[in-house]
């Protein structure tokens, strides 16, 4: 099974973020522009949230706010859960299921390294799977 490490070196380490006083106007714009669903709220190198499409459905269109007067910090998720470059993709899928949660950023030793989307470890679990069968057929064949 794949490990997170193998999954950033292939789709990469980019990280998008923006701090807490940013209005979540301009993040969501930030987040249409980059086509993502998420976005680290940092400061400096250290995270201190994560602002969603949830977030924003949920704690601004829902109760009408303005999008241009509230800032990220107003609605960002603070208690975030993150996976380690060493945990397998099955260990964050079981995780983010446990969860209900679509993105997790992936830190080592304080140091934010990546963001995975649950996408991101679909796409990888049916590689995976994938390369087993061709595998197996393979055997079976005796080729």
């Amino acid at each position: 099974m794949k490990l997170v490490q193998h999954l950033l070196d292939s789709k990469g380490r980019n990280i998008i973020s923006v701090t807490a006083d940013t209005s979540v106007l301009d993040a969501i714009k930030l987040m249409a522009e980059r086509t993502v669903g998420s976005l680290l709220v940092m400061h400096g190198d250290e995270l201190k949230g994560i602002m969603t499409e949830r977030d924003y459905a949920r704690k601004v269109i829902i109760k009408g706010r303005s999008s241009e007067s509230t800032e990220v910090g107003e609605i960002m998720t603070t208690d975030v859960c993150s996976a380690k470059s060493q945990n397998t993709v099955n260990e964050c899928m079981a995780m983010m299921n446990k969860l209900k949660i679509r993105h997790l950023p992936v830190v080592d030793d304080g140091t934010v390294v990546g963001v995975l989307s649950i996408g991101d470890l679909v796409q990888a679990i049916i590689a995976d799977q994938q390369a087993e069968i061709e595998q197996l057929e393979h055997y079976i064949s005796g080729s």
